[in-house]
C-alpha cells in the first residue's frame, strides 16, 4: 500500500510543480510613466529659458521668417537705448571693433538687429550705421510675426 500511493503523489507533484513556474508575459509600464513624466517636467520648465536673453517688445510684420543653420550674432537695443551684443551690455562706440574680433574680420556674417517697439528710431539707426560704416554688409532687422497673418 505504501508503494502506490507514493508512486501517485509524486507525478502529482511534479505536476503541481510545473505549473507554478508559468512566466508572466505581462509587462509593467508604471515605471517607464514615471520616467517620462519627469521627462515631461524638465523639458517644460527648461524651455523658456532658451530664448535669447534681452525681454524687448518687438515690432510686427506680416514677413516670412529665415532660416539659418547656425546662432547668428544679435544686437538688442531696449526700451532705455541700452546696446547689448548678444547677452553683454556694450557701448555703440565698442560695437564694431568688438564685432570684428569676434567674427574675424568676417564682413559677410549675419548680423541681426534687434529693437524694442518703443525704442527711438534714431538709436537704432545709429547703430545701423555703425556697422555699416564699420563694413558689415548683411545687416538683418528682427520683428515678431503680425498677430491674424
Amino acid at each position: 500500500m505504501g508503494m502506490s500511493s507514493g508512486g501517485g503523489g509524486g507525478a502529482a507533484h511534479g505536476a503541481r510543480r510545473r505549473r507554478r513556474t508559468h512566466v508572466m508575459s505581462e509587462i509593467n509600464v508604471t515605471p517607464m510613466v514615471d520616467v517620462m513624466l519627469v521627462l515631461l517636467i524638465i523639458f517644460m520648465v527648461s524651455a523658456p529659458l532658451l530664448t535669447v536673453g534681452v525681454p524687448i517688445d518687438l515690432p510686427q510684420t506680416s514677413a516670412n521668417p529665415l532660416n539659418e543653420e547656425k546662432e547668428p550674432l544679435t544686437i538688442t537695443v531696449n526700451t532705455k537705448g541700452e546696446v547689448f551684443l548678444q547677452e553683454t551690455p556694450v557701448q555703440v562706440e565698442e560695437l564694431a571693433p568688438r564685432l570684428i574680433a569676434i567674427t574675424n574680420s568676417g564682413y559677410d556674417e549675419r548680423i541681426y538687429v534687434r529693437g524694442d517697439r518703443n525704442v527711438n528710431y534714431g538709436q537704432v539707426m545709429k547703430v545701423m550705421g555703425t556697422l555699416s560704416s564699420a563694413g558689415f554688409k548683411r545687416v538683418a532687422l528682427v520683428t515678431d510675426l503680425e498677430q491674424g497673418s
